[in-house]
């Protein structure tokens, strides 16, 4: 029913073909494998339920018809033209729910009655079975169900649920209450292939006719033309994500073996490592399926550390979410029901698209005359007036504010008083409900119904938006014109500061691809072309090549923005313009000519999912700031290059120039920039740090070799070498120690490396023979917590640092500790 809730909510657009929407009769794809219905876990485990399956609807909306026509039509139906034995069929009905206040549903149970269903064959049930909720929220109401007996009154009944009629009688509200809803609608689903089965004789779905003989047929995928004309990409997701699950499952595999290996015979799996294989951690499999490998090895799993650590994710990611926006005012289903009653007409909403392109290359917008017509508080209570200071949303006859609609970003400006005109009440966003404009503002003064107001748009806001928006219709035909015609937008949001594209993608652009994409929109915007708009009846876009559209409802007639050509010669199927330039459905506004985008620079992309890129991209002066700043970097990337191709004779200038990298990277990683050029100069900064870190290593070595050997030469062969030694780095006093070690293996070796402001460096290792509790860590420990520092490593090497001015005395301590240990 998700396709209708706009009319069951009163938010249906009452220009749109569904608007007049009174009886319908369907049958639409229907997945529950997740969300409020979810069948998951009664698939495979009886014969009759699917994760995907055909849901055969009728529907009445605004009280049409109701429980009685409803109830007498799906009884003749089945019994009369489908033949199906009335003794076959039983019913159940809404028994109530004393705690919602909700009495049973005995119309319906008398209904039955009256169509001659015996009273053992009425049943009656709670509204767990028998009240139908679409969610936590929103219109609801009790059902009444259809059942088919498997075993025909041989032995015990074997119920199947054959057709589910739902009357929609209330609203679930976000406290939990029920309110009614303004108009009652019938809403009711039968699966097919529960139908079939039944007609055909089959206790199982699978046994009909719908899985066995038409699987042929079903090959020849026209009743879904969108999965054969899709194919490569189906095909090519369900390869990558079986590869990748594949690959997840063997190295789950071996963690899970690795684990085992050191648990005893007694001991539960380790939640920590549940959880990082989980979808939760890194390896993204089913716990489920963890547990079920789990318990074919005869292991079970630590269940209460799993929990713990789900609470744990679960207040971190609330800790890290963003902070909930204030929610906006909003005409509920009651307030929308109360105007539709009133008969209070949608607001006229064309004086929005009152613009025009002045002479000096500015717009002019023009104002917007309109009487209030209602007033509601914030708590969204219907009044006649409101005061000073109140927070308060207008409905008006007429307004030329844009309100927040197919990813545009809501209109802001201010409305005076008729003969009051020093008083401003500032608008801050306008909302589409159901046809009518929700305007949300501040009183300064009391404001009351049969007001004469004028309205005023922010005209640097509103030129924002027009300019991201034509902009978002350039990039969404420039990405076709360099990924192909097949490429499809997924949706879009666009405010004066930058705009937001979701693109379906089999792959990430290529730095290649974002620069062509960028370049296609610049000789449009170099072009100033003329943006044509026009209404015209929603049939004539149907059959139109290349014509983009959204899988949205649109209203009739609908908007055509067409850019460079007229849009009678857009829409002309011979022309076949709209393959040659933008032309889109679209009840935006938009710049009259595209120069003034002035420029588009794409400054970030990421994968929102498998299949879909988000595109981040800015416009005119800002792109302008993107461009310069990204040729500033590449600057310092290019002189970073220079020095590194000069070569460093020391380590020092190695480390500094290694850190000014690192330093780049972030800047260019963090900067408005265009995502080219940030791919670009990133994948050379990284190749730039391998090369500068190898240098790095050489240099050290080499200094690392000097110093072994100046050491080798004072000290004989013996059990100990413990002394000082000037290293520029913990790196490079490290890698003297090993050396040595492994010049004189047989020598345990620690060393100290002063350095400037009285802190010293620590490193050391023990011999391969060394006694079991001769150790490095407890070693450089014993050391550095004598010069008051820390330590780490393991039992055979270890570092730390510390600081002291009396070199000799950790010397002392060093040979001491040693000594006593060997």
């Amino acid at each position: 029913m998700n396709q209708f809730k706009p009319i069951f909510l009163g938010t249906v657009d009452p220009r749109s073909e569904m608007a007049g929407f009174r009886r319908v009769a369907n049958s639409q794809k229907c997945v529950r494998a997740g969300g409020h219905h979810n069948d998951l876990e009664d698939v495979g485990r009886d014969l009759s339920h699917h994760t995907f399956f055909e849901m055969l609807g009728n529907w009445a909306f605004g009280g049409e018809y109701f429980k009685e026509e409803a109830c007498s039509m799906a009884w003749e139906l089945l019994t009369q033209v489908y033949r199906i034995p009335e003794e076959r069929l039983w019913v159940s009905y809404f028994d109530g729910d004393p705690k919602a206040g909700l009495d049973p549903d005995l119309e319906t149970r008398d209904i039955w009655l009256s169509l001659g269903v015996p009273a053992s064959r009425v049943l009656s049930y709670g509204p767990q079975e028998n009240f139908w909720e679409m969610g936590d929220t929103g219109p609801c109401g009790p059902c009444t169900e259809i059942h088919y007996d498997l075993a025909g009154g041989v032995g015990a009944p074997q119920l199947v649920e054959l057709w589910n009629l739902v009357f929609m009688q209330h609203n679930r509200e976000a406290d939990g209450s029920l309110q009614p809803l303004p108009q009652r609608h019938v809403d009711t689903g039968m699966g097919l292939e529960r139908l079939v089965a039944v007609l055909q004789g089959k206790h199982s779905t699978y046994d009909t006719d719908l899985f066995s003989p038409l699987l042929s047929a079903i090959h020849q995928g026209d009743a879904y033309p969108e999965l054969q004309r899709n194919s490569a990409q189906i095909a090519n997701l369900v390869s990558e994500d079986e590869a990748a699950f594949l690959a997840s499952l063997q190295r789950g595999r071996r963690i899970i073996d690795r684990t085992l290996r050191s648990l005893g015979p007694s001991d539960l799996f380790p939640a920590e490592v549940a959880w990082s294989l989980s979808l939760a951690g890194d390896l993204g499999l089913p716990l489920d399926l963890v547990e079920l490998m789990l318990e074919e090895k005869g292991v079970q799993l630590d269940s209460a550390g799993l929990e713990r650590l789900a609470r744990e994710e679960a207040q971190h990611r609330a800790q890290q979410a963003e902070p909930v926006q204030k929610q906006g005012l909003w005409l509920d289903v009651h307030a929308l029901g109360e105007l539709q009653r009133r008969g209070v007409p949608p607001t006229d909403d064309s004086p929005k698209y009152d613009y025009s392109l002045q002479p000096n290359g500015g717009y002019e917008f023009g104002t917007c005359e309109a009487q209030v017509l209602q007033l509601y508080t914030e708590d969204g209570t219907a009044v006649a007036s409101v005061g000073k200071g109140q927070r308060c949303g207008l409905l008006l006859d007429k307004t030329n504010f844009y309100a927040e609609q197919g990813g545009q970003a809501s209109d802001r400006g201010y409305l005076v008083r008729a003969g009051q005109e020093d008083v401003l009440f500032p608008v801050a966003r306008a909302q589409v409900c159901g046809g009518f404009i929700l305007h949300e503002a501040v009183a300064p003064e009391c404001l009351q119904i049969g007001d004469q107001v004028q309205l005023h748009v922010d005209k640097a806001w509103r030129l924002g938006c027009m300019e991201k928006h034509t902009a978002t219709h350039l990039l969404n035909w420039a990405l076709r014109q360099t990924l192909g015609p097949g490429t499809e937008q997924q949706g879009s949001h666009l405010n004066p500061e930058r705009l937001r594209f979701d693109v379906a993608t089999q792959t990430p652009l290529t730095p290649e691809q974002l620069r062509a994409v960028e370049n296609t929109v610049q000789e449009a915007v170099g072009q100033d072309k003329t943006v044509y708009m026009e209404e015209v009846a929603l049939a004539l876009t149907a059959q139109v090549p290349g014509l983009r559209s959204l899988d949205e409802v649109y209203p009739d007639p609908v908007r055509v923005v067409s850019v460079g050509v007229p849009v009678a010669h857009a829409l002309d199927p011979a022309s076949q313009a709209a393959l040659q330039t933008s032309v889109e459905l679209c009840c935006g506004t938009h710049l009259l000519c595209t120069g003034a985008v002035g420029d588009l620079v794409i400054i970030g992309e990421r994968q929102l999912s498998k299949g879909t890129t988000r595109l981040l991209a800015v416009t005119g002066e800002q792109a302008q700031q993107a461009r310069e700043l990204g040729q500033s970097l590449a600057q310092e990337v290019k002189a970073a290059t220079e020095r590194l191709s000069q070569g460093s004779r020391d380590g020092v200038e190695a480390h500094r120039l290694s850190k000014d990298i690192g330093r780049l990277i972030e800047a260019v990683d963090t900067s408005v920039m265009p995502q080219w050029q940030r791919r670009e100069l990133l994948a050379t900064l990284k190749m730039l740090q391998r090369r500068a870190n190898t240098a790095i290593r050489k240099l050290e070595m080499g200094q690392a070799a000097k110093k072994t050997q100046e050491l080798l030469e004072r000290h004989s062969k013996g059990p100990l070498i413990v002394d000082t030694v000037s290293a520029e780095s913990l790196s490079v006093l490290v890698k003297v120690v090993r050396q040595l070690c492994e010049q004189a293996p047989n020598t345990s070796v620690l060393l100290l490396s002063p350095q400037p402001v009285g802190k010293v460096l620590c490193a050391c290792r023990v011999a391969q023979g060394a006694t079991p509790t001769f150790t490095a860590e407890a070693w450089a420990l014993a050391v550095c917590s004598h010069m008051g520092g820390k330590a780490w490593g393991s039992r055979v090497v270890a570092q730390g640092t510390g600081s002291t001015a009396d070199l000799d005395a950790a010397l002392s301590t060093a040979r001491a500790y040693a000594l006593n240990q060997l």
